[in-house]
């Protein structure tokens, strides 16, 4: 609602209203300029009909024969022709339009009030004609004028004013006081308080006009900014739905898809609905013919194939004055930026922004699509997932940046391989799936794996280096209806965790034994959960002996878990679940923890302070917190750091960043010891023993076993881990010893140490304070003499020759080097008997006997005998005999 801010009425000056005096308001300034500009557009007539006037009263007294025309008439005649002409050039001439218009209102009164005067002298002098035609006629003529010319004063309120006063002022000199000049002073009042009526009247109105006005100016300007931005826009039509107005840039557009201007057309045929929008079942032909609202349509041009442009359209119904139905009125939005962004905002929702390639939640949602068919008409469906193989080396090593090239890559492969078969997603990381609809012939699915294996194992050039990578796949069906995707996802899984598990490279389909086995995983880690809370575990400790005098120099500390159902749990089983849950950190700490405060409880040995050595993963390798755990061991023990070796795997080398030289430095200025553990049998490179300061190596126990025996290579392979070691100043531990003749042999290759079961198993820490304070910390030896080759249990009749003699023999085991028979009886010294023996149909060795007593003896072949031609004889019999 418009609220006018005047002065109370009664207080407003009547000079101010009349407009005789200035008023800094400029719409009142506005209104009386337009009111003399209505008073000069008409002041032409009122002159003509003044001219009339004076005319026929000068003029009708010649026509009829009077006498001449009076003084008087002239006087009035002259009187009116100045002030007219007066009249007319304040309101014309150039000069005056620079006067203010309190001043030409001052002036018109003026000059308003004295053509009155003059006007009435010709009303007069027709009064006083003698009675007849002539009479009448000229005193309507003056009369006319007197009208005419208050008419043409009348919208300058103080000019009609000074109008009626000039009348009465004129009429009582003509006529002196009496009842004419009182009945002429009382209308004079009442024409005064309506010239101030009108005149308060006119100034309330044109203080409104002048602010509905401005509204109206800033809301056009509002209106015409906001469509020249281009996002919003106007529209209105009759109530036959023609188009009667349209915002300029809509417009544009329209006209350039229809080639022809958009007013006057149907609002119908302007704009096509976008029908995959909710909520737009009805059209705009419904709205516009039911009369009804409508609100954010989204709407292309109709005339458009594939929209480029779309807007938003908002309508409602436009009623007259009299509630009667106009047309309708609306406004739009432009919303192709809008649907743009909706658009990337789902494509970047359902696909991986790397690679292009269908996201997780695509995968899934097209799984789940797939699988929800009608039994009837079920297709079965093949999942793939792939995982690349040595792809964090690419991250570490190149940067991350080559690593994203390489998925691209990798996703470019992927697809290739794939084709039309299938949809290629990617789940995130360095994990891909693959969905193949309509597959289930397993053949085909191989050949398609290790196809894809191949293609992504081919080198690939990125910033100028050559990267190769490999991958693993895992492969589940879903061979019937009822089968989901949470269940053919997991089965995927678990197959590629198999594929993984059986060396890398290579593709395992799901098999019913992979979630059992899965589920035995999860349940041993629960228990590991349940151990670690209420301490399941204990450590037992291995002696390690010096070579030089059997003396014992230290321990290593070995977990042993007792499950209350499970029993004995090997370390091989349950430490690679804890590596892959994340609890080997606390398990770790648990070790090192107990091993260093029942160390610090051992007697010192002969040869001095016994060392104890904990095992560290290459998890906890890579924890920063490792030294200060180290640190807090050896501080809440009093264990002395150099008692305290750690030993490490070659797994560590796996993450060669600064961050690992960082850790050893850190770990010697504690001033522990390193030991490399299982040497020579994990991702072995002499290059990390140049810059790793580890005081030991320990041999791995595979190069130990056998190697006692006669054309066995891993001796040599001991001589020159021991000729390295000695160079780089470290010691060297031969794991895995169990038979006398390897201590020897480990010995003359230079090894410093010896760890095994030959100087017994594990032993819990008060056996250890036992067995350091009663053999004077001297280790015995406790196994074979010597070193054999496996043998093979049989039960088997064979031919034995000795001399001149044959007979049969049953062997009761046998191994590359001998056997042991029974049922021969030697009279006398028995060693050293050479004799032959049928190993094969019809094919006797020589051997030679090595013990006989009680009817058994030993044989040793002369030469060593290869079992599998045993295998293969039987094989063959046993196909003779089908």
């Amino acid at each position: 609602m418009l609220r006018l801010a005047l002065e109370p009425r009664d207080r407003v000056p009547a000079a101010v209203l009349l407009g005789l005096a200035e008023d800094e308001r400029a719409p009142l300034a506005d209104a009386g300029a337009m009111k003399l500009a209505q008073v000069k557009a008409v002041w032409p007539i009122a002159m003509a009909a003044q001219g009339v006037g004076a005319a026929v009263l000068v003029g009708m007294p010649w026509l009829q024969g009077f006498a001449h025309p009076t003084p008087l008439s002239f006087i009035g005649i002259g009187i009116v022709t100045a002030m007219a002409g007066m009249i007319w050039a304040s309101l014309a001439l150039p000069g005056a339009r620079v006067w203010p218009v309190h001043t030409l209102n001052r002036v018109l009164m003026t000059l308003a009030s004295i053509i009155a005067g003059g006007l009435l002298l010709l009303l007069w002098a027709a009064a006083r004609m003698p009675a007849g035609p002539a009479q009448l006629g000229s005193f309507v003529a003056a009369a006319g004028a007197v009208g005419i010319t208050a008419i043409a004063l009348q919208p300058v309120r103080a000019a009609s004013l000074g109008f009626g006063a000039g009348l009465v002022v004129a009429l009582f000199a003509l006529s002196g006081a009496g009842l004419a000049l009182g009945v002429s002073a009382a209308f004079l009042g009442c024409l005064g308080a309506s010239a101030r009526r009108l005149a308060r009247y006119d100034v309330d109105a044109a203080i409104a006009y002048a602010a509905e006005a401005s509204e109206g100016r800033l809301a056009a300007k509002m209106i015409a900014e906001f469509e020249g931005q281009g996002t919003g826009w106007f529209w209105e039509a009759d109530r036959y739905g023609r188009v009667t107005y349209l915002s300029p840039a809509v417009a544009g557009e329209l006209e350039r898809v229809a080639g022809i201007p958009p007013v006057g057309r149907m609002l119908t045929d302007l704009f096509r609905m976008d029908g995959d929008t909710p909520a737009t079942e009805r059209t705009l032909a419904f709205h516009l013919s039911s009369r009804t609202s409508f609100s954010d349509y989204p709407v292309c041009a109709a005339g458009e194939g594939n929209c480029d442009r779309w807007w938003s359209i908002s309508g409602r119904p436009l009623l007259d004055e009299t509630e009667r139905f106009a047309g309708f009125i609306g406004s739009g939005a432009d919303l192709t930026e809008r649907r743009r962004s909706e658009a990337e905002i789902t494509r970047l929702a359902m696909f991986d922004g790397l690679t292009g390639l269908a996201n997780r939640a695509h995968m899934r949602s097209s799984l789940d699509k797939t699988l929800a068919q009608t039994p009837g008409a079920f297709r079965p469906v093949a999942l793939f997932l792939l995982d690349l193989d040595r792809f964090k080396q690419v991250n570490d090593t190149l940067g991350h940046q080559a690593g994203d090239v390489l998925l691209k890559q990798v996703a470019q492969r992927l697809q290739r391989g794939v084709g039309d078969a299938g949809m290629v997603g990617r789940l995130g990381g360095d994990e891909f799936q693959v969905l193949l609809p309509g597959i289930d012939n397993r053949d085909s699915l191989a050949i398609l794996a290790r196809d894809l294996i191949k293609a992504i194992s081919q080198p690939y050039f990125i910033h100028g280096a050559s990267i190769s990578i490999g991958g693993s796949i895992g492969v589940a069906l879903a061979l019937k209806p009822g089968d989901d995707a949470e269940t053919l996802t997991r089965n995927a899984d678990l197959a590629l965790y198999a594929a993984k598990g059986d060396g890398r490279g290579v593709h395992r389909f799901y098999a019913a034994e992979m979630l059992a086995g899965a589920q035995t995983r999860q349940q041993l880690e629960d228990d590991l959960r349940v151990a670690i809370a209420t301490g399941g575990f204990h450590l037992a400790y291995q002696p390690v002996v010096s070579t030089a005098d059997a003396l014992i120099v230290g321990y290593e500390a070995l977990i042993r878990w007792n499950h209350p159902t499970r029993g004995a749990v090997s370390p091989s089983d349950f430490i690679p679940v804890a590596e892959e849950s994340g609890l080997i950190g606390a398990i770790g700490e648990w070790v090192l923890r107990t091993a260093c405060l029942e160390a610090a409880r051992w007697p010192e040995g002969k040869g001095g302070a016994i060392r104890v050595a904990v095992n560290v993963s290459p998890i906890q390798f890579a924890d920063p917190q490792l030294p200060a755990l180290v640190t807090n061991a050896l501080a809440r023990s009093g264990l002395a750091p150099a008692r305290l070796e750690l030993e490490i795997t070659e797994g560590v080398f796996l993450d060669e960043t600064q961050s690992s030289d960082a850790m050893f430095k850190a770990l010697k200025r504690i001033g522990v010891r390193l030991a490399l553990d299982d040497f020579g049998t994990g991702y072995s490179s002499l290059g990390y023993l140049r810059n790793a300061p580890f005081d030991k190596i320990k041999i791995d126990q595979s190069f130990v076993k056998g190697a006692a025996q006669t054309g066995n290579r891993n001796a040599a392979i001991i001589k020159a881990i021991v000729t390295l070691a000695d160079t780089l100043d470290m010691e060297t531990t031969a794991e895995g010893v169990e038979i006398e003749d390897e201590i020897e042999l480990v010995r003359r290759l230079g090894c410093s140490h010896i760890q095994g079961y030959i100087y017994g198993k594990p032993a819990l820490a008060e056996d250890v304070m036992r067995q350091l304070s009663g053999s004077e910390g001297k280790a015995v030896p406790d196994g074979y003499r010597v070193s054999r080759s496996p043998r093979s249990s049989m039960l088997r009749t064979a031919r034995v020759a000795i001399g001149g003699t044959e007979g049969d023999v049953r062997i009761r085991n046998i191994s590359s080097t001998g056997a042991m028979i029974d049922g021969l009886e030697i009279q006398g010294e028995a060693a050293g008997l050479d004799v032959l023996i049928e190993l094969l149909e019809d094919q006797m060795f020589a051997a030679r006997v090595r013990w006989a007593r009680d009817g058994r003896a030993g044989l040793e072949f002369a030469e060593n005998f290869n079992l599998e031609r045993l295998n293969q004889a039987s094989a063959r019999i046993r196909r003779i005999a089908g």
